[in-house]
C-alpha cells in the first residue's frame, strides 16, 4: 500500500477516536470520566472483535479488554441474529468484558452503504453501579453481588431508537442516577460523532482504501511486534510478587508469571499465581489478557496498539488461579490485582532484556471512596485516583506522582473536589524518602490528607502495597510502603487489614490521610551520580538518611 495514504488514513482513523474521547470527556457529568478520563474508545474486527484503532487519551486497559467486550456482542449477535444498523449494546459484565461493574460499555456495529464492516465502542467508568458500598469498591465483598448489579449485553438502541426501558434499569440501581444519566448520554454522544466522522472519511477514501488500511496495520504491527521478540536471548524467565491479602482473609496472594522467549514468539505463563481468593481480589480471564497487553505495549513502545501486536504472543492463565475466575467470584479489586500483574512480567523481563524493564512502579490505584450527604436528599460519593512514584529505567529516574501504567487517567485536581463535595484537603505533597534507591531511583510517592467539612460521612478504601513494596531491580532497592491512616480524635488509627477497610464513620473535623509509595529503583544506589544524590537532598526528596 501507498506509504502516504496508509500514514494518512491512520492518523485520520486515530484522530475521529480520539474525538470520541474528547466528547465524552466534555459532556460527562461524572468527574472521573470528565477529569480522570477513566474512559476509552476505538474501532474493533466484526469478526474477532480485535482492536484496529483506540483512541490515544483512552485508557490502555482497555486495549485488551474491550476486545473480549465486542466479541461477547459478536457471540450475542450470532446466537440472535437479529444485528441492524444504527443497534447499541450495552453492560458491564466483567467476565465477558474485563475489568469491573462500574465500567459500563456500549457497542455500536458500523455500517457504511447498508453493509457492516466493524464495530465502534466505548467504556465508561459509572460512579455507582449499586452493591452495599457506594462506589462499587467492597474490600468485604464475597460475591460479585454486593459489588453492583451486572448487565449481560442487551440493546439500548434498535435500529436507532432508544429503549427507555433499560436506562430506566440503568438508573435505578445507581444511588447517583443523574451522574449515571449524564454520562449514558455522553456515551451514546461519543458514539454518534464517530459515526459522522467515519462516514465522512468512507466518502473521501473509499472503503476498499480504509479496509485495505486496516488489514495492512496489523499485518505490519504483527512483523514488528516478531522482530523485536526476537531480539531477546531465547530462555525461561521467572518473575513473582504478592498482594497483601483479599480483605477477608489476611493472607499473602503471589501472582506468578514464567516468561517463555522462544525466537520470534513470547509465552506467559501463570499456572504458579495463588488460587481463586473469596475476597475482590480476583479477575476474569479477559482482564488479566488486558493487562498482559499493556505490559507488552510499554515493553515494545515500537508495535502499534491493534490485534497485530499480539499475534505472536501466547498467554496461559489456568482457572485454578485468581486470574480466571467465573461469576460469582467478586473481582471489584481488579485493578489492585493487574497492577502485580503487570509488575511481574516487568520483572521478568528485567532479567531477560534489562534494557527494556522497569523497576515495579507504586502498584496501588488506592480506591478511597467518601460518601454522604450533601444537603438533605442529595447524595454524593467522591472518587478519585491517586498519585504515586514510577519505577526506575534504564535511562531515567522514575516520574513523581505519576498514574499507574495501566492508564494515562489523570489526577483529578483538588480545586474540583472540594468545589463538588463538603471536603476539603488539608495537605497534598510529595512524600520525601518514599523512593527506592537505584543508580536511577524511583519516583516520589504522596501524601494526602483530606478533612470532612459536612456532618457525617463513610469512608471505603480498597488498596495494596501496605505489606509487600514495590520492588527494585538489577539491585535497585524496594520503595516505602502503603499507608492509610484515619484520624476521629487524639489516637491515629489504622485499618487491622492494612490496606483494605469497609464503612468507616466520620464526621465534622475527622481526617483520613493516604501515604502513597514511589516506585522501585533501577540498578544499584552506589552506581548514582553524586550530582543526582545533591539534587535529590536539595530538592526535598530526601530528608535527614542517606539518599542512597
Amino acid at each position: 500500500m501507498d506509504p502516504i495514504t496508509l500514514a494518512v488514513v491512520k492518523g485520520r482513523l486515530e484522530e475521529i477516536a480520539d474525538e470520541m474521547d474528547l466528547t465524552l470527556y466534555r459532556s460527562a457529568f461524572c468527574p472521573v470520566i470528565a477529569e480522570g478520563h477513566d474512559a476509552c474508545h476505538g474501532f474493533y474486527e466484526k469478526d474477532s472483535g480485535g482492536t484496529i484503532i483506540q483512541g490515544k487519551n483512552g485508557l490502555p486497559i482497555f486495549v485488551g479488554s474491550m476486545q473480549f467486550a465486542v466479541k461477547a456482542v459478536i457471540d450475542r449477535v450470532l446466537a440472535k441474529g437479529d444485528l441492524q444498523e444504527g443497534d447499541v449494546y450495552i453492560f458491564n459484565d466483567p467476565y465477558l468484558g474485563g475489568t469491573h461493574l462500574q465500567d459500563v460499555k456500549l457497542v455500536k456495529p458500523f455500517f457504511y452503504e447498508g453493509e457492516h464492516l466493524f464495530y465502534m465502542a466505548g467504556t465508561g467508568h459509572w460512579m455507582d453501579v449499586g452493591g452495599a458500598v457506594p462506589g462499587g469498591f467492597n474490600a468485604k465483598a464475597t460475591e460479585f453481588f454486593q459489588e453492583g448489579f451486572m448487565v449481560r449485553p442487551v440493546k439500548l438502541k434498535s435500529k436507532g431508537v432508544l429503549n427507555e426501558d433499560i436506562v430506566d434499569i440503568f438508573l435505578t440501581n445507581s444511588r447517583l442516577p443523574r451522574y449515571a444519566y449524564g454520562d449514558l448520554y455522553a456515551q451514546l454522544n461519543a458514539l454518534e460523532v464517530g459515526e459522522r466522522r467515519l462516514r465522512e472519511l468512507f466518502d473521501q477514501y473509499g472503503k476498499d482504501t480504509i479496509l485495505g488500511v486496516m488489514r495492512e496495520l496489523r499485518s505490519r504491527s504483527a512483523r514488528l511486534m516478531k522482530s523485536e521478540i526476537a531480539k531477546i536471548p531465547d530462555g525461561t524467565y521467572s518473575f513473582e510478587d504478592w498482594l497483601d491479602n483479599d480483605g477477608i482473609d489476611d493472607v499473602p496472594l503471589k501472582i506468578a508469571v514464567d516468561l517463555t522467549i522462544a525466537g520470534d514468539r513470547l509465552k506467559l505463563d501463570f499456572s504458579r499465581t495463588s488460587p481463586p481468593c473469596r475476597g475482590p481480589l480476583n479477575i476474569a480471564y479477559s482482564t488479566a489478557v488486558a493487562c498482559c497487553y499493556v505490559a507488552l505495549k510499554q515493553l515494545f513502545p515500537e508495535a502499534p496498539a491493534n490485534a497485530g501486536c499480539f499475534e505472536p504472543v501466547d498467554i496461559h492463565i489456568p482457572d485454578t488461579t485468581l486470574l480466571n475466575v467465573q461469576p460469582p467470584r467478586p473481582v471489584g479489586g481488579y485493578l489492585e490485582v493487574i497492577l502485580r500483574v503487570i509488575g511481574v512480567i516487568f520483572g521478568a523481563m528485567s532479567q531477560a532484556a534489562p534494557e527494556r524493564s522497569y523497576a515495579a512502579p507504586y502498584g496501588t490505584v488506592n480506591c478511597l471512596a467518601i460518601s454522604g450527604e450533601k444537603k438533605p436528599g442529595e447524595n454524593y460519593i467522591m472518587f478519585m485516583y491517586y498519585g504515586g512514584g514510577l519505577g526506575g529505567s534504564n535511562v531515567s529516574d522514575g516520574l513523581n506522582h505519576g498514574s499507574n501504567p495501566i492508564s494515562t487517567a489523570s489526577i483529578t485536581p483538588l480545586e474540583l473536589v472540594e468545589a463538588a463535595y463538603p471536603l476539603m484537603f488539608t495537605e497534598w505533597s510529595l512524600r520525601p524518602d518514599s523512593f527506592g534507591a537505584g543508580r536511577h531511583r524511583g519516583g516520589l510517592g504522596a501524601n494526602y490528607e483530606i478533612e470532612v467539612l459536612g456532618e457525617e460521612a463513610n469512608c471505603f478504601f480498597l488498596g495494596d502495597r501496605g505489606k509487600f513494596a514495590p520492588f527494585g531491580v538489577l539491585g535497585g532497592e524496594s520503595a516505602a510502603l502503603n499507608r492509610i491512616s484515619f484520624r476521629r480524635g487524639v489516637e491515629e488509627e489504622v485499618p487491622p487489614m492494612v490496606s483494605k477497610v469497609v464503612d468507616v464513620k466520620l464526621s465534622r473535623g475527622h481526617r483520613v490521610r493516604l501515604e502513597t509509595p514511589g516506585g522501585g529503583g533501577y540498578g544499584p544506589a552506589s552506581e548514582r551520580a553524586a550530582q543526582a544524590l545533591q539534587d535529590d537532598v536539595d530538592n526535598g526528596y530526601v530528608t535527614t538518611r542517606s539518599a542512597i
